[in-house]
């Protein structure tokens, strides 16, 4: 059975996640499963960042600790996460990137993502492409895939856009084509399969509806903010949704909806519910129900946002003042984050609900 763990690392403003979400699409695209986490920094570049692709030929839903493909963007990356490499796995890095003291035998190759998309395109823009084209000349396939993903992904910045994503893909594809010396890691063949893409921010909006939720107010705190934004852009769901100014006011919000008969819900992190504490004992006091989606994160205070953990699991299940009943529910993956979804909501007529699902999971 096919089992096969990619890792594509690099510094946030590299196109990290571009290129693993092209990646991962194409090979869904190919009749694969995948199960992808992201890992990354609340900053706008530097740092470290990753995101993980599992691929396998039935569902399974889980991460794995090791890679058996690293693309790795540039030196700092590769030295962070080359531990991560099973023996006999395969290296993709940047031209330039200095291999190890007794790492003559590597299997693997450098190239030229930035090089090649300012020579060809006159911008480093387009290295994303050159790097998805050559992860994916990696498994001797998918490269169709891939160009029709670009095609829809640009189609509104224009035809020349499209043109030029299109050609960095082909020409990320021949490089690593010519300069894989020990052959392709493994070869995905296109299967009669259909597989579904779905992240755990996307599942708990649409749980959340199909519960009967009818108002979330929130303040936008990653990895939470996708699951207003995603409630607040199709109106079809039925969800009124408001930005509050804070989470204190969210949470208040919330609680008032509640009390005023309608099925509603907020969504934070570590940090926000800390300030929602007191609103949560106050639901408790009231005896006035309402569901919180925490979107973990590891501490103390803010803490290596936006990594996720388990370690938020303790502060949900003992936060407030006092005693009084509390679900608290921890999805594993974006299926599990439907179906606690909705019997967190299935339990409003008795308790508060919190849910603190890994919503980076997809």
């Amino acid at each position: 059975m096919l089992d096969l763990a990619v890792v594509i690392a690099g510094s946030a403003g590299e196109g990290v996640q571009t290129i693993g979400e092209a990646f991962a699409r194409s090979v869904l695209r190919l009749g694969y499963s995948v199960f992808t986490t992201q890992e990354y920094e609340s900053r706008i570049r530097g740092g470290h960042s990753n995101y993980r692709v599992r691929i396998t030929e039935a569902p399974r839903n889980a991460p794995r600790p090791d890679a058996d493909l690293l693309l790795s963007l540039n030196d700092r990356a590769l030295e962070h996460y080359r531990s991560l490499l099973r023996p006999g796995g395969l290296l993709l890095a940047e031209e330039g990137s200095a291999p190890r003291q007794g790492d003559s035998g590597e299997r693997g190759a450098r190239i030229p993502f930035v090089r090649t998309a300012k020579e060809r395109f006159g911008t480093p823009l387009y290295a994303n492409s050159v790097a998805a084209g050559a992860l994916l000349a990696s498994l001797d396939g998918g490269l169709e895939e891939l160009e029709g993903l670009l095609r829809e992904s640009f189609a509104a910045k224009g035809e020349a856009v499209v043109k030029a994503n299109v050609e960095a893909a082909r020409a990320g594809y021949a490089l690593a084509r010519e300069r894989l010396q020990a052959g392709v890691h493994v070869s995905l063949s296109k299967r009669d399969r259909t597989f579904t893409f779905l992240s755990a921010n996307e599942a708990i909006p649409l749980a959340a509806a199909y519960a009967g939720c009818r108002f979330m107010s929130a303040y936008p705190m990653s990895p939470s903010t996708e699951i207003i934004t995603a409630l607040s852009r199709d109106p079809d769901l039925g969800v009124f949704t408001e930005q509050a100014e804070d989470e204190i006011a969210a949470i208040n919000m919330a609680i008032g909806a509640s009390y005023a008969g309608t099925r509603a819900m907020t969504a934070t992190s570590g940090g926000g519910f800390a300030l929602m504490v007191e609103g949560v004992s106050l639901a408790g006091m009231t005896e006035t129900p309402v569901v919180i989606v925490l979107g973990q994160r590891p501490g103390p205070a803010t803490g290596l946002p936006t990594r996720t953990e388990q370690g938020d699991l303790l502060f949900a299940i003992h936060a407030g003042h006092g005693e009084f009943p509390k679900l608290v529910l921890a999805p594993s993956d974006p299926l599990d984050a439907f179906r606690k979804t909705t019997r967190a909501f299935s339990f409003l007529t008795t308790t508060p609900s919190v849910m603190t699902p890994l919503t980076s999971m997809a």
